[in-house]
């Protein structure tokens, strides 16, 4: 399974010290991009400071006017609040949802937590309707795992 394949990948990428944090983080964006055909656009988000808000530390794809993301707001600002995976199988079905692109079909967001704490999120966009599983799930709650190590 490409997913599986791809841990040890990040792994490698985010024990790299030699890089700052962004760097390895943007380096894990554009890995998952360009290997996991469903993912076009890749990206972290985190709490910006004491605000109730997300704020965008890097990404790869295309370019977005949301880097900040209230809490509570589209599907990043939900997850920010509920603490829970959100996978959403068709964005247009979200009365919630804040557009990226017209291109975009579903979206995952899958929180971070650093000490029990809800930190930040990785957030998937795909121009692919409903390709989300249950693996997508597990292989981002384990990617977030790893950059909380680093973090």
């Amino acid at each position: 399974m490409l997913l599986e394949s791809l841990k040890p990948e990040v792994t490698g990428i985010l024990k790299n010290e030699d890089l700052s944090i962004t760097e390895r983080l943007h380096m894990v964006c554009q890995l998952l991009k360009n290997n996991v055909e469903h993912y076009d656009w890749v990206g972290f988000y985190f709490k910006n400071g004491d605000k109730e808000e997300l704020k965008l530390r890097t990404y790869s794809g295309i370019e977005t006017d949301h880097e900040i993301i209230p809490f509570g707001k589209g599907i990043c600002g939900q997850v920010a609040i509920s603490n829970e995976n959100f996978v959403v199988p068709d964005v247009q079905a979200q009365d919630n949802y804040l557009s990226c692109s017209i291109n975009v079909k579903s979206e995952i967001v899958i929180p971070l937590f650093k000490n029990g704490e809800n930190i930040g999120q990785i957030d998937i966009d795909s121009d692919t309707p409903d390709p989300f599983s249950e693996k997508d799930e597990r292989f981002l709650e384990f990617v977030n795992l790893e950059v909380a190590k680093i973090l």
